[in-house]
């Protein structure tokens, strides 16, 4: 990897992340087919430059635990950001005429959003308990499921962003509900070991 012998660091990579993906969001809420198409470009480069950082720290061995979260915690937030942003560039007519009801889309980009950001903390909490073992996503010929945001501008570009955000929505608390029964059998799984080292201790 290129940057290995250089004063790069995985942090450095993460942030580049950041920021690129809190320039995503903002496009995505200015609305409108051209700044979404360019909220969703700029996310998917996110998406790209969030594959790096972990590569680049697997390569040159500068791993951490704070670098680890710091990274989960800038997921997280993009995530949010693309869901809170999307909502809030578009119109409610755009959404009432899919589902027929005045809901407000950034109501909805915000249920997507606190949804992600509860399957990121549970996340990072089962792995805490668990090791990374216990929060290893599903993958298909290699792609993980996080990967769907490659996507993002074929739904931008189709106009497919009301129902992609329905979707969201929908499907985001219904995945935090799955994570959030996992965690409790984790915790279940975890405990008797727990008391079982303090008693050993003791």
């Amino acid at each position: 990897m290129p940057l290995v012998d250089t004063p790069v660091t995985p942090n450095h990579l993460t942030t580049v992340r950041l920021l690129i993906g809190l320039a995503g969001g903002l496009a995505l809420a200015r609305g409108g087919f051209a700044w979404t198409n360019v909220g969703a470009f700029l996310i998917v480069l996110s998406n790209f430059v969030d594959h790096t950082d972990g590569e680049l720290a697997r390569v040159s061995g500068k791993t951490s635990r704070i670098g680890h979260f710091y990274d989960l915690a800038c997921d997280a937030l993009v995530t949010v950001l693309l869901f809170g942003g999307m909502g809030y560039g578009m119109t409610s007519a755009q959404v009432g005429n899919l589902i027929g009801l005045a809901v407000p889309p950034f109501l909805l980009g915000t249920i997507a959003g606190i949804a992600v950001a509860l399957i990121f903390f549970l996340r990072m909490r089962i792995e805490e308990m668990a090791g990374k073992t216990g929060t290893k996503q599903a993958s298909v010929g290699g792609f993980e499921t996080e990967d769907v945001l490659y996507l993002l501008p074929l739904v931008t570009l189709t106009g497919g962003v009301a129902p992609f955000l329905v979707a969201a929505s929908i499907g985001a608390p219904l995945f935090a509900a799955y994570v959030v029964i996992d965690y409790r059998r984790v915790v279940r799984r975890t405990r008797p070991a727990q008391k079982d080292s303090q008693a050993l201790v003791s």
